[in-house]
This record gives C-alpha cells, sequence and structure tokens, in this order.
C-alpha cells in the first residue's frame, strides 16, 4: 500500500477528519489531502509524529515486508550504538512476533540474541565507564572492581570464576548432537584450550580432523596449541615453524603464527607476520583482524603513534574497501586513534 493510502487508512480507522489530523500535525489540512492524493509526500521529519498519532511504528506506516523489517532492523543494529527505548521495544515485540513463523524463526532468533547483545553491550560501556570512575577515587575498595569485571570482561584470579566449564559443556552437546558439522567443535577446543584441558581437547581435535570440511592448516594450529597447554614449547615452536615453511604465502597460516606469537609476548615477529598475512589475503574487502591485533601490539610496546597509524590504515580500509561512513566500527576506529595519537602527546 501506498504512504498516502496508509494514511487515509489510519486516519479513517482513527475517525479524524483531514483537518483534525493536519492539526495535530502542525500544518495545513490542504498537505494531509496532497499526502492521501499521492500528490505529494510527507517530509521525513513528520514521519515520527504521524506513527505517535496512529499509535503505530514508522515501518508500519510503509508496509514493509517481513524480510525487509528484519534487514532495516540488523542494519540499525549495525550502525547505532545506542537504539531509544521505543525502538528497541518495538523491535523486540516484532522480533518475537516472527518466532511463530516458521521460514523467519531462525532469522528472527539470531536478531533477537543480537538485539539483547547490543542493549547488553551499550550498558556495559556505561557500567564500566562508572566503574573506573569509582576505582580511580577510592583505588583501594573493591566495591566497582567486580562490576568492571564484568562489564569489560577483565582476568579474574578465582578458578571457579575464571573457568569455561559452562561453555564447554554447551559445546560438547552441540558437538554430540552434530557430529558432522565443524564450526561447533572450534569453539569446543578452544574453551578447552582456555582451561588447559589439552587431553580433552586432543581428543575432540582428532575427531574434527576426519571430517571432510576440516583444514589441515588449523588441525596442525590446534596441535601446536595444544602442545602449548601442556606447557612442552619446544613442540608448539616447531609445529608452527614447520607450517610456516610449509605454506609460507598462505593468510590463514600466516595470520594463526601471528596470533600463536602474540599469545607468546614475541610482539615484533607477531607484527611481521600480521602484515604478511594482510598482504597476503585475496579476499576484497579484506578484514580488519590483522590491523587491529597490529595496533594492540604497538600499543602494548608503548609506540602510540605508530598505533595511531595503524588505525588509520583501518579506517582507510573501512572506507574505500567497504564502503562504510557512519558504521559504529568507523566511529570506533576514529575514537582509538583520537585516545592514542592523546597518549602519545
Amino acid at each position: 500500500m501506498e504512504l498516502g493510502k496508509k494514511i487515509r487508512a489510519l486516519r479513517f480507522k482513527a475517525g479524524l477528519t483531514q483537518e483534525q489530523l493536519a492539526e495535530k500535525l502542525g500544518i495545513g489540512a490542504q498537505s494531509v489531502s496532497k499526502w492521501e492524493n499521492s500528490v505529494a509526500m510527507p517530509d521525513i521529519t513528520a514521519l515520527p509524529l504521524i506513527a505517535e498519532i496512529f499509535g503505530v511504528s514508522i515501518d508500519d506506516l510503509f508496509d514493509l515486508s517481513a524480510e525487509q523489517r528484519l534487514n532495516r532492523i540488523e542494519n540499525r543494529l549495525d550502525v547505532e550504538e545506542e537504539l531509544p527505548q521505543d525502538i528497541f521495544w518495538e523491535y523486540e515485540e516484532f522480533l518475537k512476533g516472527e518466532l511463530e513463523d516458521e521460514p523467519h524463526k531462525k532469522r528472527a532468533t539470531d536478531l533477537l540474541a543480537y538485539l539483547y547483545w547490543h542493549r547488553m553491550e551499550m550498558y556495559a560501556q556505561k557500567a564500566g565507564r562508572y566503574a573506573k570512575d569509582s576505582i580511580r577515587m577510592a583505588p583501594g575498595e573493591k566495591v566497582s572492581q567486580w562490576v568492571l569485571n564484568k562489564a569489560e570482561g577483565h582476568a579474574v584470579w578465582d578458578w571457579n570464576m575464571a573457568n569455561h566449564t559452562r561453555a564447554i559443556n554447551f559445546y560438547r552437546e552441540i558437538v554430540e548432537a552434530n557430529p558432522e558439522i565443524r564450526l561447533p567443535y572450534l569453539y569446543l577446543i578452544d574453551n578447552l584450550l582456555a582451561d588447559h584441558r589439552a587431553d580433552e581437547a586432543e581428543q575432540y581435535l582428532e575427531r574434527l580432523s576426519r571430517l571432510p570440511d576440516a583444514n589441515p592448516v588449523m588441525n596442525e594450529v590446534y596441535r601446536a596449541n595444544i602442545a602449548l597447554a601442556r606447557f612442552d614449547e619446544p613442540t608448539a615452536d616447531r609445529i608452527i615453524e614447520d607450517l610456516l615453511c610449509k605454506h609460507p604465502d598462505d593468510s590463514v597460516c600466516l595470520f594463526e603464527a601471528a596470533q600463536y606469537y602474540a599469545k607468546k609476548c614475541s610482539y615484533r615477529q607477531a607484527i611481521d607476520l600480521y602484515e604478511r598475512s594482510f598482504e597476503a589475503e585475496k579476499h576484497r574487502p579484506r578484514f580488519q583482524d590483522e590491523l587491529m591485533g597490529i595496533a594492540d601490539l604497538y600499543e602494548i610496546m608503548g609506540d602510540y603513534r605508530k598505533a595511531a597509524g595503524t588505525y588509520d590504515r583501518i579506517i582507510d580500509l573501512l572506507q574505500n574497501e567497504w564502503g562504510l561512513t557512519e558504521d559504529t566500527g568507523l566511529k570506533h576506529a576514529q575514537n582509538e586513534k583520537a585516545r592514542l595519537l592523546a597518549k602519545a602527546n
């Protein structure tokens, strides 16, 4: 239905004359008549008030399909750091309704998770900011320490708080229910290795390596990390060095080797490998993972100018390869560059 006809139908349903609607909008009745007869369109700034008067969402004014609404929700979550409360409720209500529609159930479930994570991330940033202010005022008190740990994912000393048993149990359940699907194995092994449960990780890696879509390079990377989890650094180093000899131009191999050396605090070696991985990547647009790793390593090393310069490269990548202008990732990169330059000065 065209927008003008939709406004007319909503006006009839609300029992309003053109004059009454025009008065609520602070415009002339002739403008409403032009909308309803498709002679003119409402100014975009009038749409929120029109939607409010009729008790509908802006999307409802346009009779968007469910697929279009799902796309709009995802796009808005991608580009906005904070959703107004009424928009959050609108999206939540729509997505929960789509859970009853089998064709859209999976997508709606994904977006509900994204919607709640988006809100959680927004509040986590605020919680972290106030917790840091509190700690600066009283660094000897623990009142806000646990809030900051939760908000920003800081390390926790107590094993009972830091272990990954819940994640391990969840992904083990998924693996056992779907033994032919590769991805859950990776998450399961990652969490096992984080807890140094090397024997279990090795058992699942053997199962993973037998799958037809298993990546031989990643299998060896995991073998190296299993050796590290057993505190057998010479064996781990040898596995990674052999991989680099066999696959010197493979971007995946180079990236994983960079991560391996970064974890070992071999920062210069890691930066070199990240750079080689970024250059070897043939896919366009390229991801920013290598550059983010380089920026973090330069910051760890105290070279804030080089870290800021790396964010210049990230900004260029997002703008010129991804074509982004308002994305939250772009804003974050610009903010990080400013923060690092301030530290350099």
